[in-house]
């Protein structure tokens, strides 16, 4: 399964734009890496890798509302 970046915006409307696709989990890693360093500062875009079986499910998982991880004391 191939590795994807993404840069997702937030404002005004959640946009997903697929920047490159890796095989290799080191190459897309270090690209991330490089990506997000280059990136403005203030910029309102996030840079995410993403490993998915395809596009379409690349930009699915992306788009899913994940539950924050709980907190200490949080019982």
């Amino acid at each position: 399964m191939p590795y994807y970046i993404y840069r997702v915006t937030e404002f005004p409307i959640r946009k997903l734009e697929k920047l490159e696709q890796h095989d290799i989990y080191r190459e897309a890693s270090a690209r991330v890496k490089q990506m997000r360093k280059e990136l403005t500062e203030g910029s309102p875009a996030l840079l995410k890798m993403i490993h998915a079986e395809t596009e379409l499910h690349a930009e699915d998982l992306l788009n899913q509302v994940r539950e924050p991880a709980p907190e200490l004391g949080d019982d």
